[in-house]
């Protein structure tokens, strides 16, 4: 299989994969899963990795015994948390350069424009709202990094939303995962968590840019 349409594939259907990874290795999940996490958060070419849809079916495996809630959360969170800081140093270190970059297979320039776009319009507090919406959570503490946002500020930001994205999600997976409507439509549900954040943050980019384009009335 192509390894685009593995990819969806995993996206898709992360419920089956995790569970046969369970089954068959037990307590390694969480050192995959502590990758999968940080890394989808930590390095801006690899945004289109699972995150939202992977904590849900975290939490949903949690309910029905086959992992450990307080575990998972635990060391979900603190890769959620390193992750960001990573991003946010390598922003740092790379500076207002990576406005020349092209787009490319590793870097996806108009998200990370969209990114950018949406920092600008509402500050630090985009550190937390964008652990909601894929793409935006990888390339947010990037642009932080960029625009040298204090190192304290952004700490303090990232925990928090660290803490809200991760118990958040898992949660809401351990209650509603076992629920029979939710299980037999996972994969439509996965779509939303993908599509619908993603249309939000594109609508907001595009009117911060129509205001941005707007002539100025004297």
């Amino acid at each position: 299989m192509d390894l685009a349409l593995l990819l969806v594939d995993f996206i898709l259907h992360v419920d089956r994969y995790l569970e046969n990874f369970v089954t068959n290795y037990g307590a390694w999940v969480y050192a995959l899963l502590f990758l999968v996490i940080f890394v989808e958060t930590g390095v801006v070419v690899m945004p289109f990795l699972p995150g939202d849809s992977l904590l849900f079916v975290v939490g949903a495996l949690c309910g029905v015994g086959l992992m450990s809630y307080p575990v998972a959360v635990g060391l979900l969170w603190a890769a959620a948390v390193l992750g960001d800081q990573c991003n946010y140093m390598i922003g740092r270190k790379l500076g207002p350069r990576v406005f020349q970059w092209e787009h490319s297979r590793f870097f996806n320039r108009e998200a990370f424009i969209r990114a950018h776009a949406f920092y600008e319009k509402y500050g630090g507090i985009t550190i937390i709202l964008a652990r909601f919406f894929p793409f935006m959570r990888t390339f947010i503490p990037f642009v932080a990094g960029i625009a040298e946002m204090s190192r304290g500020k952004f700490s303090a930001y990232n925990v928090i939303g660290g803490a809200i994205w991760v118990v958040g999600l898992v949660t809401a997976g351990f209650f509603l995962g076992s629920i029979p409507w939710v299980k037999e439509n996972l994969d439509k549900i996965i779509w939303a968590t993908i599509l619908i954040p993603g249309i939000i943050v594109m609508a907001g980019a595009w009117r911060a840019s129509r205001k941005a384009k707007a002539p100025v009335q004297a």
